[in-house]
């Protein structure tokens, strides 16, 4: 009696171990896997000239790929298994193929390139040479060169608008945006905003762009219909990332010398609030049902999640030593975050606000691309 009653108790002893097994492995995989899927990042290393390549499942690095000097502007591409991005020093285009890890192709685009844009359907590519001041399509098929133009000088990067039809091309020497044809790079307008002009941000319906400013606390409005400036928008500080509410509502300032996050009313184009938001607020990234914002504090070494909607900011998470670009994973499950000092990947459980672990990914990382396939 005594020997059964100790058989059954083993017996569901194991079967409990069991579960909890299999509920630890769910809580590490992603939700919207489904099994034959990978969920990769890819990590670049300024400094190796490499890419990291982390599965996203089993929490490790998978593999370190050679891509070129200086990589940066990493971008997945929207319809094939493939990376893409530039090396700045070397002037060319990069693709990285996802299921070989291996780079496929380099593409010389011209002096110093920053970042790439694709089409929705994945088609073409746009890169701004800055060095050259000249404006690029690729094929991404082909991967050919299919159309080029010239630019102002420092063309600083090449971004399309959502409706496909403009390229905006931000010239940092002429403190100007210029405003391209899409299909035939035809210059339609060069507008004046505010000085050293760097990233561009569009409203969902193309409406209305806003461009941060690298030389005073300011981001330009411009029209882009009528193709004139709206307004200068005074910051609380210099901006460093400008992070946009998917339905075009808000748009978010970080800015590390002034310590806040400015928030912008997109619809009436003025400043309506600006929160101070730790020590060094750099790079931002928003869940995708927009209600946090989680922002990365360089000095601090920590992420802050704020809570859109309340204005809220809620309790820090420490990650590592300088923290900076930061994304989350398709279904908002993790939270990415590149640690440039400590030269590794902290991966953050968004449901419970938890360090999951830290994952070397070689030194100073500078950029981070997701890939599902």
């Amino acid at each position: 009696m005594l020997r059964r009653l100790n058989f059954r108790l083993t017996l569901v002893a194991l079967l409990l171990l069991a579960f909890a097994a299999v509920l630890i492995s769910r809580e590490h995989r992603p939700s919207l896997l489904r099994p034959g899927l990978r969920l990769h990042a890819y990590v670049s290393s300024s400094t190796a000239g490499s890419v990291t390549v982390v599965d996203l499942v089993s929490l490790s690095p998978i593999s370190t790929v050679p891509v070129g000097p200086s990589p940066s502007g990493l971008r997945a591409h929207p319809t094939r298994n493939e990376v893409w991005g530039v090396s700045t020093t070397e002037g060319f285009v990069w693709i990285l193929d996802t299921v070989s890890l291996q780079v496929v192709s380099r593409i010389p685009v011209g002096s110093s390139p920053f970042a790439l844009d694709f089409s929705p359907d994945g088609s073409r590519a746009f890169v701004a040479a800055s060095g050259s001041n000249q404006l690029l399509v690729l094929d991404c098929r082909s991967r050919q060169i299919i159309t080029r133009a010239r630019t102002g000088r420092r063309p600083w990067l090449a971004r399309l608008t959502p409706d496909a039809r403009l390229v905006l091309v931000p010239l940092h020497d002429d403190s100007a945006l210029a405003v391209f044809d899409a299909s035939t790079l035809a210059l339609l307008a060069i507008i004046p905003v505010a000085s050293r002009p760097e990233q561009v941000v569009v409203l969902p319906d193309s409406s209305v762009a806003f461009v941060s400013s690298a030389g005073s606390s300011q981001v330009s409005a411009v029209d882009l219909r009528r193709r004139v400036l709206l307004a200068t928008l005074p910051l609380s500080g210099p901006p460093a990332d400008l992070i946009l509410k998917p339905d075009g509502g808000e748009l978010y300032v970080t800015s590390p010398g002034s310590h806040s996050l400015d928030i912008l009313n997109t619809w009436t184009t003025e400043n309506v609030q600006s929160l101070l938001l730790g020590s060094s607020p750099t790079r931002g990234t928003l869940t995708s049902d927009s209600r946090l914002l989680y922002v990365s504090d360089a000095a601090a070494g920590r992420v802050l999640p704020v809570e859109i909607n309340s204005r809220v900011i809620q309790k820090p998470i420490p990650v590592g030593v300088r923290p900076g670009v930061l994304r989350t994973t398709p279904g908002d499950d993790l939270l990415l975050v590149i640690n440039e000092g400590s030269s590794d990947l902290a991966v953050i459980r968004v449901r419970t606000q938890s360090l999951l672990t830290l994952i070397p990914v070689g030194p100073r990382p500078s950029d981070l691309a997701l890939k599902v396939f």
